[in-house]
């Protein structure tokens, strides 16, 4: 099967996989964010830090109406056996799917095979897939190097802010600051914006550089964010 190159803001591919969990299919996560991500093969160390650190972060993807779904071309075997030993060594059971894709075909259809690195194992991307089942973001880690998902969360949670109050987030923006609100796109715009009536009230560096307080975020101009 030939390798398929995704974008963000194609349809996710259609699939139906064998998992831990019994059978899944993408359209099992209509309604919801689906977190995609897969890992070069169980027992490996790297790995196991990374299904530890989701694991363990599993309340906090739930609270925001997401769902992961982890992915390798190991055996449905392989992966129950090494989410037991995890369990075993660390106490800690993984609560979400592991699809078994052992002939690489959802790999290949989402383009988690990078020919140049590797022939077969998948490398470590992320895909961020929301209720409609559109292709939101996607992430990429080489084999060598593990995951922050704290970054996940962060960006899952930029991209749910985006959708629900119209902004956009700037350079290390964290959830609690403010956002920047799209600059205007016509010249009575732009009157607007600089007469200070925009509602609701910007903080404005220039008319294309506004920040917007949204609701819980930190008082005070910028809130910390970098500015330049």
């Amino acid at each position: 099967m030939e390798e398929t190159h995704l974008s963000i803001g194609m349809k996710a591919p259609d699939f139906s996989a064998v998992t831990t969990f019994g059978p899944v299919k993408l359209s099992d996560y209509r309604g919801k964010w689906l977190i995609l991500f897969s890992h070069p093969g169980d027992f490996t160390p790297v790995c196991t830090t990374e299904f530890l650190a989701f694991s363990k972060a599993q309340p906090e993807f739930s609270a925001r109406n997401a769902q992961l779904l982890g992915l390798s071309i190991d055996s449905n075997p392989s992966h129950l056996a090494w989410t037991y030993a995890i369990y075993m060594a660390t106490g800690v059971q993984v609560p979400f799917p592991i699809i078994a894709d052992r002939d690489g075909s959802i790999a290949r259809r989402y383009g988690m095979i990078a020919l140049d690195a590797s022939r077969q194992e998948t490398v470590r991307n992320v895909f961020f897939i929301d209720p409609e089942q559109v292709v939101r973001a996607i992430l990429v880690y080489p084999l060598t190097n593990g995951r922050s998902i704290p970054e996940i969360l962060r960006l899952l949670t930029a991209l749910q802010t985006t959708d629900r109050d119209g902004v956009v987030t700037p350079a290390n923006w964290q959830p609690g600051q403010p956002a920047l609100v799209p600059p205007p796109q016509t010249y009575e715009g732009l009157l607007e914006r600089q007469s200070g009536k925009s509602q609701p009230p910007l903080d404005c560096r220039d008319w294309f550089l506004c920040y917007r307080q949204l609701p819980g975020s930190s008082e005070g101009s910028g809130g910390g964010v970098t500015q330049e």
